[in-house]
């Protein structure tokens, strides 16, 4: 039994038939590191990849959760479904971490073509990274058309997480000056759009100005995002920011690029997810093989050099001679 009186069949025909109470259920196993959770992803994967997901990321109090609501109303006139993650790397706290994003997202919380939820990292960002993705997975899966996937911020940790994603979208606002920075720097990627929020503040203006300057510099005229001016909460904008994610999306698909996207971004989680699993098989064969324990007591003591401890280590975990 899956859990809660569910069967493993029973879990995959409902994710696959989009029930709403089977999804929140696998997400859950997904969150919990359940063993069930494997198993349900590798059930229902040869049915995902119809789902256009688009990240969303910026930094707290730019109105991403105001502008995402303004977007999902835009999707659902369309007669379109839409998933929305809500993930949030700094929290301690599992679910309920996003109240506020929940409360932000209420106009469409009862709408049953709509699946809302908030996603936390329980302190392990590695894990957060494979909940994120197999979460992704399960929604596409449900059937959804369009799953955006939000973080709290423009940091490394937040750009690894939206980085499965098919479209990122980055939310600036006047002021916002550490994202900025962050684009300056390279340590985001350009974005494939870029919108300024709270478009009547006096800086706004110049804020578009800056962040113009900074995408002028990458001589790939063709990546350089469109940049737009948005009022989430009076909608203003909201429109015409639909379309350039749909524009976007277009060109990218007839380029061919949209498809090697995927590839990449699903290669690299695959990497990123087998270097986290062997980081804590390394860290438990640290804790428990008493080999390896006195071999970093040598290191300490000067007595063993930390190369020769290495090769202990990888051989123990593959049972070669560390080579």
């Amino acid at each position: 039994m899956a859990r809660a009186g569910w069967s493993h069949e029973e879990l995959v025909a409902g994710v696959l038939a989009g029930d709403r109470r089977a999804l929140a259920r696998a997400i859950s196993l997904v969150e919990d590191g359940a063993a069930q959770a494997e198993e349900l992803v590798r059930a229902v994967y040869p049915r995902t990849g119809g789902a256009a997901s688009i990240g969303v990321t910026g930094p707290p109090g730019v109105g991403k959760s105001s502008l995402l609501s303004a977007l999902v109303g835009e999707v659902r006139a369309q007669g379109r479904t839409v998933g929305v993650l809500s993930v949030d790397p700094s929290s301690p706290f599992s679910r309920g971490a996003l109240l506020g994003d929940r409360i932000r997202l209420a106009d469409h919380f009862l709408d049953p073509d709509v699946y809302i939820r908030s996603m936390g990292t329980r302190g392990h960002l590695g894990g957060l990274a494979e909940a994120t993705l197999q979460a992704l997975l399960l929604v596409d899966a449900s059937g959804k058309d369009v799953v955006f996937l939000e973080t709290v911020g423009t940091g490394q940790s937040e750009v690894e997480v939206i980085g499965i994603a098919d479209l990122v979208l980055l939310v600036l606002m006047p002021g916002s000056g550490d994202s900025v920075q962050a684009l300056k720097a390279g340590i985001m990627e350009i974005p494939d759009v870029i919108v300024v929020n709270k478009m009547d503040h006096p800086g706004a203006q110049t804020m578009l100005q800056e962040v113009r300057s900074i995408v002028a510099l990458d001589p790939e005229r063709e990546r350089r995002p469109r940049i737009l001016l948005t009022d989430a909460l009076r909608g203003e904008g909201v429109s015409e920011l639909w379309e350039a994610l749909e524009a976007r999306r277009r060109e990218l698909e007839e380029r061919g690029e949209l498809a090697s996207r995927r590839v990449r971004n699903l290669s690299g989680e695959v990497e990123t997810l087998a270097v986290a699993r062997l980081r804590e098989r390394v860290q438990a064969a640290i804790a428990d093989d008493p080999r390896v324990r006195a071999a970093l007591r040598g290191v300490t003591r000067r007595e063993v050099d930390p190369l020769s401890a290495v090769s202990l280590v990888v051989s123990t975990l593959t049972g070669g001679d560390g080579t």
